[in-house]
């Protein structure tokens, strides 16, 4: 059947193509258990003080969250030094970027995106009647911020910048941020998308809160997916000046997170809360410098990643290697559709998980090599 009135802006964006799930391998391989590392998911999550908080919650499904998620807004707030009404939130970052992207975005405008990057920011992008300027990454898998500097131009409404970048896990020279902060158009908005900015050293991030306390068109977006191991929960956020949210929450949907989810976020963000978060955060980053190690040993070469994942290249084509281990059960990520056809992203899971994996790799370089 044909199916008429799709607005025309649809037929040129492609949908979005999650990484596969347990179920999913357990069906299509006969297996009764999976190790998954493809979806930069927490594997030490949901924690204990989330669950507990998220309990409660179950029992009042049936009323809608508080529509103005003062508690969450407030601790958000002080995590970034404003009040509450310097953040807005989306039922997670997916949401939240799309959400701004209906804010700022008609028919004629531009944005500029990293070629090799988080997708989605395309798709919202076009949908809006934009047009999607890429821009390359370099040989170092890094993003300039003088390449994109180079493309602005009066019809630039965005500049979308995934830092630390996904997939790369690269992040870019905080140094030159300012003077692309000024370079911007009068209309034009810098988002920045820090998913995975916990992972980082924060001493090689920029002050993104400076320039937004500023007064400069800077966006923060950030998730409690990641670090804080509630992908399920669906709670993502921005922090911006008062005046956008005002029009981001004009244009959102009503009751855009879901009362479980702000519960364990609530939680997630007191003091017992961020001490369990640190406590595996940092299990991860050196279970990152761990994997590293070890896949630079078997042949491979491992490139600076600032996130919960690795990305590395290997002698072989990536994609091949991703179906070999997905038939014993570990899914990773091929990176073929960035234009990475021998490269692999792999992300933090758990200590034996992170073995499991490197124990099932090495016999598939061993099986290929021959």
């Amino acid at each position: 059947m044909e199916v008429k009135g799709i607005r025309h802006e649809a037929f040129d964006c492609e949908k979005y193509v999650s990484g596969k799930s347990m179920e999913d391998v357990m069906a299509d391989y006969g297996l009764t258990s999976v190790v998954k590392l493809g979806s930069n998911e927490n594997m030490y999550g949901p924690y204990d003080v989330a669950l507990n908080a998220m309990g409660e919650e179950v029992k009042k499904l049936n009323i809608y969250p508080e529509k103005n998620y003062i508690k969450l807004k407030k601790v958000v707030g002080e995590k970034f030094g404003v009040d509450g009404d310097w953040v807005s939130l989306g039922h997670g970052a997916g949401n939240v970027l799309d959400e701004v992207a209906k804010t700022l975005l008609e028919d004629g405008d531009e944005v500029l995106v990293p070629q090799q990057s988080y997708r989605l920011y395309r798709e919202i992008s076009k949908i809006m009647g934009a047009k999607v300027i890429e821009v390359p990454l370099n040989d170092n898998y890094t993003m300039e911020l003088k390449d994109f500097k180079e493309k602005l131009t009066d019809k630039t409404k965005i500049v979308w910048i995934c830092n630390p970048n996904n997939p790369t896990g690269s992040v870019i020279d905080k140094d030159t941020f300012d003077d692309f902060v000024e370079a911007l158009p009068e209309k034009c908005w810098l988002v920045i998308d820090e998913a995975y900015a916990d992972f980082a050293n924060p001493d090689d991030l920029p002050d993104v809160m400076k320039y937004i306390k500023a007064g400069k068109q800077v966006i923060n977006i950030r998730t409690f997916s990641k670090y804080y191991g509630l992908a399920g929960g669906r709670i993502g956020y921005l922090v911006a000046n008062p005046e956008f949210v005002n029009w981001y929450d004009t244009v959102s949907e009503p009751f855009n997170a879901n009362r479980i989810g702000l519960a364990g976020a609530v939680a997630l963000m007191s003091e017992e809360g961020q001490a369990e978060c640190k406590k595996y955060g940092d299990k991860m980053i050196a279970d990152r410098e761990m994997l590293n190690e070890e896949l630079t040993k078997l042949g491979c070469e491992c490139f600076p990643s600032q996130a919960n994942f690795v990305f590395f290249s290997t002698p072989y084509d990536a994609g091949e290697i991703a179906e070999m281990l997905l038939k014993v059960g570990v899914i990773v990520r091929p990176c073929g559709g960035w234009g990475y056809n021998k490269h692999l992203r792999v992300s933090i899971g758990t200590t034996e998980q992170n073995k499991i994996f490197l124990e099932e790799f090495k016999k598939v370089l061993e099986t290929l090599s021959k």
